[in-house]
């Protein structure tokens, strides 16, 4: 049966930061939108009422900030060929994230099966952003299962990989795990961790072990 490996993207793809930190910076409002990421990260505020905040500091967002972010951003190296392999293997692979699907959609570009984020309206703005669109640690085990389906496989042939609090449910769900340049409390969960900047030496990790 075909494996499905499910990739996080803020802090797991991306490099040390957020796809709306790296959205934000091409607004000049990088260190307001840091701010909402630790009120969240501490929990002092969900992901309905981020989401809802972040669109309000994106009220002058083009496309063209969107695509500029998207290619200044930090990711790790040989995310492209991680899934070309996985393809190549008769495998699955996807995104899963909370972060704006206008963003993480992009992905599938780059050779990811299906991609899905938040729902934001269409850049640029001209509606409010819908909180029952926004997803949630919750929502991620919801999605891959949906994703199992649609690919005719189980979650026990599920690989997962994230870094923060955010992952913990897909990571109690699934029997494979990478912990990628993760918290501590995530990494004590996950089957494997991996530091570095490099996505293909954290796949290789279940690789070689397949």
């Amino acid at each position: 049966m075909a494996r499905l490996h499910l990739f996080d993207l803020d802090g797991t793809l991306l490099h040390g930061t957020t796809a709306p930190v790296e959205i934000s910076r091409q607004l000049g409002l990088e260190a307001e939108t840091v701010a909402l990421d630790r009120e969240i990260s501490a929990g002092l505020i969900g992901p309905p009422e981020y989401a809802t905040r972040v669109h309000a500091l994106w009220a002058d967002l083009a496309e063209s900030h969107v695509v500029a972010a998207f290619e200044s951003a930090p990711w790790l190296a040989r995310i492209r060929e991680v899934w070309a392999e996985i393809r190549g293997q008769g495998d699955y692979c996807a995104v899963i994230s909370l972060s704006p699907s206008f963003f993480v959609e992009r992905l599938t570009a780059w050779g990811a099966h299906a991609a899905y984020g938040s729902r934001f309206p269409a850049v640029p703005f001209t509606e409010p952003v819908d909180p029952a669109g926004v997803l949630s640690a919750a929502a991620k085990v919801r999605i891959a299962d949906r994703l199992c389906e649609e690919f005719g496989t189980t979650r026990a042939n599920c690989v997962a990989y994230g870094d923060s609090l955010s992952d913990k449910d897909l990571f109690g769900a699934v029997p494979v795990s990478v912990a990628v340049n993760a918290d501590r409390h995530l990494a004590r969960q996950a089957t494997h961790s991996y530091m570095g900047m490099d996505l293909w030496e954290a796949y290789e990790v279940v690789r070689i072990s397949r």
